[in-house]
């Protein structure tokens, strides 16, 4: 686990991980694009359509960034840095699908997953949290 709940800086980088819906995900090549996901510390699940730009860099080169969108006007910024895996048994499917429903509207989770069939591991190596606070900024470097 790298984001101590006992820390309130981590613990609010953890709670924007479990509940904002987008994170951008970022390549080599560079290549960004906007991705639903779920985050179950250290990892990030993602799920993409087979014919996208990302999985061919992902192919050529595993190393990615993510980033939430900024929130208080740019100060909260939550980074990370990892590795992509290809995942043929992505676990956590039931949760991915709860956070998701209303998003989905009349569409099941596995009509969904038909269209966004490839699923990726990518396990965070490194968190970096900027936040203002009260007592000027706070930052963090995980590990």
């Amino acid at each position: 686990m790298l984001l101590d709940p006992g820390d309130p800086l981590l613990a609010h980088a953890h709670e924007r991980l479990h509940t904002e819906p987008v994170i951008w995900l970022a390549t080599s090549r560079p290549h960004a694009v906007p991705v639903w996901f779920r985050w179950s510390d250290p990892a990030v699940t993602v799920f993409s359509r087979p014919d996208t730009v990302k999985l061919g860099q992902l192919r050529r080169d595993p190393a990615v960034a993510l980033h939430l969108d900024t929130a208080a006007d740019g100060t909260d910024v939550v980074l990370l840095e990892g590795v992509a895996e290809f995942d043929d048994r992505p676990v956590g499917e039931d949760a991915f699908a709860a956070k998701y429903a209303d998003r989905l509207g009349e569409q099941s989770f596995a009509a969904w997953r038909e269209t966004f069939s490839v699923a990726l591991k990518i396990v965070a190596r490194r968190l970096v949290i900027w936040r203002a606070g009260e007592d000027g900024p706070e930052y963090r470097s995980v590990p």
